[in-house]
C-alpha cells in the first residue's frame, strides 16, 4: 500500500469574487476565504531542497486570485471546481482539496464547498 503524500496547506488565503445567485450580488466585490491543501507530487524528503519539485506558493495564490477574478459567478461551489482543475493542470500536485468559504447567511458564520480532486495518475 502506497503512503498518502505528502500535502502543503495555505490557509485563509483572502480570494476576491463577484458571485452570488442574485444579479445585485454579483454586482459587487465580495471577499471570500479559500483554504487549499496541495498534495505533492512527490515526498518531501525526495524533494532535495530543489523549489523546482514544490509548488510555488506565492504562484499558487496569485494564479487563484486571477481566476476568481476573471468573470462573475452564481455559485461557490462551480468557482471550487475550477480552482481545483486548475491548480491540477499548471502546479506540480498530485492533487488538491479546495474550500472556498463565504459570508452570506445572517446568524451563520460562513457557508463553504469543499472538494478534493487528485490527479489521473495518482
Amino acid at each position: 500500500m502506497n503512503p498518502p503524500p505528502d500535502e502543503i496547506h495555505l490557509r485563509g488565503l483572502d480570494l476576491p469574487a463577484r458571485i452570488g445567485v442574485p444579479e445585485e450580488e454579483r454586482a459587487s466585490w465580495q471577499n471570500l476565504r479559500l483554504d487549499l491543501v496541495l498534495f505533492t507530487a512527490c515526498r518531501f524528503e525526495a524533494m532535495a531542497d530543489d523549489l523546482r519539485a514544490t509548488p510555488d506558493y506565492a504562484a499558487v495564490a496569485t494564479r487563484v486570485r486571477a481566476l476568481a477574478a476573471e468573470r462573475p459567478r452564481r455559485l461557490i461551489e462551480t468557482l471550487a471546481a475550477e480552482l481545483a482543475d486548475c491548480l491540477l493542470a499548471e502546479f506540480p500536485v498530485a492533487g488538491v482539496t479546495v474550500e472556498v468559504r463565504k459570508r452570506v447567511l445572517p446568524g451563520c458564520d460562513e457557508v463553504s464547498a469543499r472538494l478534493t480532486r487528485m490527479t489521473r495518475a495518482t
